[in-house]
């Protein structure tokens, strides 16, 4: 066989799908894996979404890129906090772009309104931020898998801790009116309430608000503490305003760990020092293996690492060990969220990590004090609760027979 009619084999089998040995060749091997992003990167909480978006491309770039052998692309969108601009953005990734995961968000609300979406199009998607308690309780989602945390999960042993172990006996509530704000104070209402305490005052702001004169004249004097959760710029206004309107030196404040996050605690002056929040991580964490995350990442992204960061970080190294353990065959959906679902890591900066049956991850929550260490804050950690679930002491069952955590839910008793 001559030289030209070889050449003309070899290219026929080519052609067929075949390699010269007669196996199928592999087209799509060389194909990126596409990975569609989405979070705020604009508007009052463009912080946070930059922090997220940071800490996974920090991730992708320890591991270069690649996933057996395919390159990995970043898609990113800018959901401005909105949840119809969310569904647009992701309707725009996956029907567009066509990526074959989406992993992102930040509004609780925003959690809600996509699922239907996501589970209609079947579409892989991890939630490392949103936290919407629903999504795995009462109305779990089946393309979901939430690496993140559910909204009340922290809050469930800080409102015992408050009664117990701060010896507080009446709180006034204050945070953002949506589902988020609603339903991490509801879990911190719930616990305190059940241990002897009392929720006295409820007080709820509109999201994004910056400007608490309205609000803080309004806080009892019988209070021994307020708790706030907040986030972004609204955080940052309200730990300087509690300290300008005199509250700081009559009561204690406590909040959700986003409320001193390290994407605004930089930005706080000394007004912030004492305050005490709960979350499932903080950059002042005592492990080696925070610390090889913690210092790498202020190197590459020039500021602290902040939960919102670590979220990402740890969310896109679930994504990618789940793609590997599949050799990268993402197109094959239902595998890929099975690998999702199976994952379980052991050595991340927040501490061990895993999925319970309800999809929801069990892990350590924390009892974090703002201090000043070495000229900078930091939430040091006071307390560990290991392996904490959604469900906190309670039984599942018993827990999903009362409505989820709202506006009103639990009410103020008399």
């Amino acid at each position: 066989m001559n030289k030209r009619i070889s050449f003309f084999f070899a290219t026929l089998l080519v052609a067929m799908g075949l390699t010269v040995a007669g196996f199928p060749s592999s087209p799509q091997a060389a194909e990126p894996i596409k990975i569609g992003f989405f979070a705020p990167l604009s508007g009052f909480a463009a912080q946070t979404g930059k922090d997220m978006l940071t800490g996974l491309k920090f991730y992708l770039k320890e591991q270069g890129g690649k996933v057996a052998g395919r390159d990995v692309v970043l898609i990113s969108e800018d959901t401005e906090a909105k949840p119809a601009v969310a569904l647009t953005k992701v309707r725009k990734l996956v029907e567009k772009d066509g990526v074959h995961i989406l992993m992102g968000g930040l509004m609780a609300s925003t959690g809600y309104a996509l699922q239907p979406y996501v589970d209609g199009k079947k579409i892989p998607t991890l939630y490392p931020v949103m936290a919407p308690d629903d999504i795995t309780q009462r109305k779990r989602a089946k393309w979901i898998v939430r690496t993140g945390w559910s909204s009340s999960q922290p809050s469930h042993p800080f409102g015992e801790y408050a009664y117990k172990e701060l010896g507080l006996r009446k709180i006034v509530t204050l945070g953002f009116d949506y589902a988020f704000g609603w339903e991490v104070i509801g879990g911190f209402q719930k616990t305190f309430e059940e241990a002897g305490g009392k929720i006295i005052q409820k007080i709820w702001v509109p999201v994004g608000n910056r400007d608490y004169a309205p609000f803080l004249p309004q806080v009892s004097k019988d209070a021994d503490a307020v708790f706030a959760l907040l986030f972004g710029a609204g955080a940052l206004q309200f730990v300087k305003q509690f300290e300008e309107y005199g509250l700081k030196d009559k009561m204690k404040l406590l909040g959700g760990g986003t409320t001193t996050d390290e994407h605004v605690l930089p930005s706080m002056g000394d007004e912030a020092i004492g305050i005490m929040t709960t979350l499932h991580y903080s950059a002042a964490i005592d492990t080696a293996v925070n610390k090889k995350f913690t210092k790498p990442y202020r190197e590459f992204a020039g500021k602290s690492a902040s939960y919102y960061s670590e979220a990402l970080y740890t969310g896109g190294r679930w994504a990618i060990e789940a793609m590997k353990s599949i050799n990268g065959k993402v197109e094959d959906r239902d595998a890929l969220l099975a690998a999702l679902q199976k994952q379980t890591l052991s050595d991340v900066p927040r501490g061990p990590l895993k999925i319970s049956s309800y999809g929801n991850p069990i892990q350590n929550v924390y009892i974090r004090k703002v201090e000043k260490v070495g000229g900078e804050l930091q939430n040091s950690v006071i307390k560990v609760y290991p392996n904490v679930t959604q469900f906190w002491k309670y039984d599942p069952k018993e827990f999903l027979k009362q409505p989820v955590y709202a506006r009103d839910f639990p009410p103020l008793k008399p």
